[in-house]
């Protein structure tokens, strides 16, 4: 069973060395580890909440992409999409919302921290804050919930959004489950051995600070340019240097091997000047840096390239969303006045339906037909009809169960870790996409 693991990324600035070695790089690497089913957002919704300047968050949300991809994301392997891109989650949030303690709000620290400053200027507590700022933990909490990740990596900063997260899903499972758990209760996940990477004149690299190191931005002149401002000591050429606890021996460490790293130390205990030391950490870092450039060049160069790979993203999880918005919606008394296979027969419409077939090697099979005929799943043979039945009638009764992992230009149909049936290949992968989503919608509109 795969561990649905989730990262989002608000979309307000360009990336810098220091969110590439602490954030991206090591998300990325886990993000191909087996047993990972690895969701990637863009969060363009929370960028408003920080950020009033279009041109700013439309930029950004070009060059986090782009960064992404770059150092190594594989959109095929993971779920990589823009949060706008998906409609369902406002429209959960709002149901989330309506089960939100005002009091559970007044808790976040966002919002507390806004207060505090306001009662030092004396003003109104609730000055300049914004009902986006006020709500910021519900969006987030819809953000996780919509797919149900388990294990959510987050800085200590983000630990009680978590916790709300958790809050929310229980207490919508209590008012509106009966008996079903709608949202999987999200895990936080901290990793103590992210790296804090430090910035031109010592403390942690961050914008805030205006000490960060670039990281496509400018290209390489602008990398060692950067470098070449580290803050360092005294001493000259020729004097021995503790390399531990300096900025030029972290940042190298970050980007090179034990081996690598300790022929540098070495070499300032033996008293290498710091000039020499910069132009080394840049040539290293360049090294890693040089071929992921050109690939974040391509990107930022195509942006209809670009849009492709973030729409397949959306697609794919919007096969996820739809249903289980479906059944929210069902659930909170939302759903269609009229139950849905009495709406189909009164309108007199096809609707879509299994049928099964015996193969030409005597194995029984069904195929999913949708509406107008298309086929949109095969199965896997079945020694006899009935266990081939009682398949097609699971997968009718809770399309919530079925899981759908892309395979070249077709797709894998999975129900209890196991391998059902597959969708017929399509000629791109758009019309791919589209065979997904429409799948999803049939199994839906058959349970």
């Amino acid at each position: 069973m795969n561990t649905r693991v989730l990262t989002g990324v608000t979309t307000t600035g360009t990336p810098h060395l220091g969110n590439y070695v602490g954030a991206v790089r090591p998300a990325v690497r886990a993000s191909t580890e087996p047993g990972v089913d690895a969701f990637f957002f863009l969060a363009d919704y929370h960028a408003l909440i920080k950020c009033d300047d279009p041109a700013r968050v439309a930029q950004s949300r070009r060059e986090i992409a782009a960064t992404w991809l770059a150092a190594g994301l594989d959109p095929e392997r993971v779920t990589f999409y823009r949060q706008s891109d998906i409609p369902e989650i406002p429209e959960l949030s709002w149901f989330l919302t309506c089960v939100t303690g005002k009091g559970l709000m007044n808790r976040a620290h966002a919002y507390k921290a806004s207060v505090d400053q306001n009662a030092e200027r004396g003003v109104d507590p609730d000055d300049g804050v914004t009902m986006g700022l006020f709500s910021y933990p519900v969006l987030m909490a819809a953000d996780i919930l919509m797919f149900n990740a388990q294990k959510v990596p987050v800085g200590r900063d983000q630990i009680q959004h978590l916790e709300m997260a958790r809050d929310i899903a229980a207490r919508f499972n209590h008012l509106y489950g009966k008996g079903r758990d709608f949202f999987t209760l999200p895990e936080v996940v901290i990793d103590e051995n992210v790296a804090t990477v430090p910035g031109l004149d010592g403390r942690k690299m961050s914008k805030s600070y205006n000490n960060t190191i670039p990281l496509f931005e400018g290209g390489e002149p602008a990398m060692r340019a950067a470098i070449g401002r580290i803050v360092t000591d005294s001493r000259a050429p020729g004097e021995p240097k503790d390399a531990e606890g300096t900025s030029l021996f972290t940042l190298y460490r970050a980007f090179a091997s034990p081996q690598e790293s300790a022929a540098f130390k070495a070499d300032l205990a033996a008293g290498l000047g710091w000039g020499e030391a910069k132009t080394r950490l840049a040539d290293r870092i360049e090294q890693d840096l040089a071929p992921m450039r050109e690939v974040y060049a391509r990107y930022m160069a195509q942006p209809a390239l670009l849009e492709e790979i973030l729409q397949h993203g959306a697609t794919k999880a919007r096969c996820l969303a739809i249903p289980l918005m479906a059944e929210i919606r069902r659930a909170v008394g939302l759903g269609s006045v009229v139950p849905a296979q009495a709406a189909a027969k009164a309108k007199k419409v096809a609707r879509p339906k299994f049928v099964s077939f015996k193969d030409e090697a005597g194995a029984f099979r069904f195929r999913l037909l949708a509406s107008d005929g298309d086929t949109l799943m095969l199965s896997e043979p079945h020694a006899d009809p009935k266990s081939a039945g009682a398949l097609s009638a699971a997968l009718a009764r809770d399309a919530q169960s079925v899981e759908l992992v892309i395979d070249g230009l077709r797709f894998r149909i999975m129900h209890a870790g196991q391998i059902v049936g597959y969708g017929d290949a399509a000629a791109d992968t758009s019309a791919r996409d589209q065979k997904m989503q429409r799948l999803r919608e049939a199994l839906l509109e058959l349970g």
